[in-house]
């Protein structure tokens, strides 16, 4: 079976978000299955990856855009380094840029990919079993591949689209049909949603079969989807939700080479302590306090807007018997107020930006993750955290509620419902009276690393997808 992964993220080739770590990991995962061959095709960006490894170009052709006529390179990595063939669509002037998303023209961007990929597959009559399109930016493969004419070779073609978050949906107006491959005009319902082309709600539409990326992210399109709630409950026949998982290759405590002091679940009491100590001094924190810690990108969607209100609550209740440290960037608002509090209290520490080895060493250090989000597909910080013994605090939505059960009820976490200040700041008690319990702390700590929320699982059941 010939699997093609469509994604505008891979990692370590360019990550954003947990997109890039989903599809760095899957395919190398499918591919220990016997008679699997997963592949990664993915736009070209100026990143350090591109140049660290040997490429070659395997296609070079040319497509229209509307009037313009655009050269499409294809390069494969030479050597599989990442455990399958990884091919990268290059495009002067649309895909060959220093990141996947932020330029004004992301319309034509996307269009572009989606169009050069198919214009190779057909001029080089690939045809696979199954085109896996991940996320808006390819929603539109679906479309094109049985309704294009230049891509009649691929008619047929089995398309699984997998919707990351729903949050993003990449509508665009009318005018841009004058860019994409013709069709017969008569289709154009299976692109339109209340009068705009959206690719999410074209890819649901006409996609052999949709996924999400956890069974309780489907439940809740149901009712609330920017919305695409009655779509996604018209075609719930073709509908799966199957949980991501981590690469335990990757995050693994006792391999992981981004970490200060290296641990599995019978020293991790003491290595953990160590980085936390590490980690405390570089920041200026206090290693005998608790740590609480926040990872990942300052938007709403993440209840990040929240976070300085919960450390100013938090840091006052408890009278700053607590250490608080945050990771990321994004919003200017939040990230300002945040600055301030860096200079104003000595137990709260922020670094701006995102640094992977940094995000290792927090897990790995911190005695509880926060994430208050509004929307969580799935998330994988809180798998993250859970394998380096890191008890997540989470909000009960998505993907957080069918992978972090509360202590309350035998799980191993602590849930909060609604996502605000004093629900989060509640659960930061509840946290507080956990740590100064030394034997529940400990038992937390392993009960966490020995879940398994390793890719294997979740990849067979993609495969049975595909069969079916």
């Amino acid at each position: 079976m010939i699997v093609y992964h469509l994604s505008t993220e891979c990692y370590p080739v360019a990550k954003v978000g947990g997109l890039a770590d989903v599809v760095g990991a899957l395919p190398k995962y499918q591919n220990k299955i016997k008679g699997v061959d997963a592949k990664v095709v993915m736009p070209w960006y100026n990143k350090a990856f591109v140049y660290d490894h040997e490429f070659d170009v395997v296609f070079d052709g040319f497509i229209h855009q509307g009037q313009n006529m655009l050269q499409v390179q294809v390069l494969k990595e030479k050597t599989d380094v990442l455990g399958f063939e990884l091919y990268m669509i290059k495009i002067p002037g649309l895909l060959d840029r220093d990141n996947p998303y932020g330029y004004q023209d992301e319309s034509f961007q996307f269009l572009a990919f989606q169009h050069g990929v198919l214009h190779w597959l057909s001029s080089m009559k690939i045809r696979p079993d199954v085109l896996h399109c991940h996320d808006y930016h390819t929603g539109l493969v679906p479309f094109m591949i049985e309704n294009c004419r230049e891509f009649e070779f691929l008619k047929g073609v089995k398309t699984i689209g997998t919707i990351h978050n729903g949050e993003y949906q990449g509508m665009m107006s009318w005018e841009m049909v004058n860019y994409m491959p013709s069709f017969d005009s008569y289709k154009w319902g299976l692109l339109d949603w209340n009068g705009y082309i959206n690719p999410l709600a074209s890819m649901i539409k006409c996609s052999t079969a949709f996924t999400t990326v956890s069974q309780g992210y489907l439940e809740e399109l149901f009712v609330s989807f920017r919305g695409l709630e009655s779509l996604v409950r018209d075609e719930f026949s073709k509908a799966y939700g199957i949980i991501n998982g981590i690469d335990t290759e990757v995050w693994d405590p006792e391999t992981d080479p981004m970490l200060n002091f290296n641990f599995n679940s019978k020293n991790a009491i003491q290595q953990k302590k160590k980085n936390k100590e590490k980690l405390c001094k570089e920041y200026g924190l206090k290693p005998e306090l608790p740590l609480f810690a926040f990872i990942g990108r300052f938007a709403t969607e993440k209840g990040a807007d929240l976070l300085p209100d919960v450390v100013w609550n938090s840091i006052k209740q408890s009278y700053g018997a607590l250490n608080i440290m945050i990771l990321g960037s994004g919003n200017s608002y939040i990230e300002n107020k945040l600055k301030e509090y860096d200079y104003t209290y000595s137990n709260f520490a922020l670094d701006v930006g995102y640094k992977e080895f940094l995000s290792h060493q927090i897990y790995a250090s911190a005695d509880f993750l926060l994430m208050p989000s509004r929307v969580e597909p799935c998330g994988l910080n809180q798998m993250y955290s859970m394998r380096y013994g890191t008890v997540p605090i989470v909000r009960y939505t998505g993907g957080l509620r069918d992978t972090v059960e509360d202590i309350s009820t035998g799980g191993a976490g602590i849930n909060f419902t609604y996502s605000g200040v004093d629900d989060i700041v509640h659960a930061m008690n509840r946290a507080l009276a956990i740590y100064n319990q030394k034997g529940v702390m400990e038992n937390l700590i392993h009960a966490n690393m020995s879940f398994d929320f390793a890719w294997e699982k979740s990849a067979e059941k993609y495969i049975t997808l595909y069969n079916k």
